[in-house]
């Protein structure tokens, strides 16, 4: 009986993980917003994977940026990217770039936190729409 139970278990976690990246997996029209007003500082298209273990991050007229899915359950998704040259402060690097968002139907939204070379973290919100 446990041994059933346990199995059950393991096969309703897989297909949980599973239907996250579906709902997760593909492109995402997003920007990036710091301050009490919400001003926008970027925009970026982040495309995940279909297997919702990787995917990239591309601001206007910049190099790609290799993203890794940290974690990933229900309608949250964790990502993770850096190091990587600023798109915002020239000459210096983002050492790691977390952001923690949740999706509902076409639109994704949470925050970000952007640590600095120098030691400087940025914290604000994001918000992306499903790319078609």
């Amino acid at each position: 009986m446990l041994r059933q139970f346990s199995c059950s278990m393991a096969v309703l976690v897989a297909l949980a993980s599973t239907a996250a990246a579906q709902g997760a997996a593909g492109t995402w029209n997003g920007k990036s917003m710091i301050g009490p007003k919400d001003s926008v500082v970027a925009t970026y298209t982040k495309t995940i994977a279909a297997d919702g273990k990787s995917g990239t991050m591309v601001f206007p007229n910049h190099d790609p940026i290799p993203l890794r899915v940290v974690a990933m359950g229900g309608d949250s998704v964790v990502t993770e990217a850096g190091p990587y040259p600023s798109v915002l402060r020239p000459g210096q690097t983002v050492t790691l770039l977390r952001t923690v968002a949740r999706i509902k139907g076409n639109n994704m939204t949470g925050m970000f936190q952007a640590t600095y070379g120098n030691g400087d973290v940025v914290r604000g919100k994001t918000a992306a729409t499903r790319g078609k």
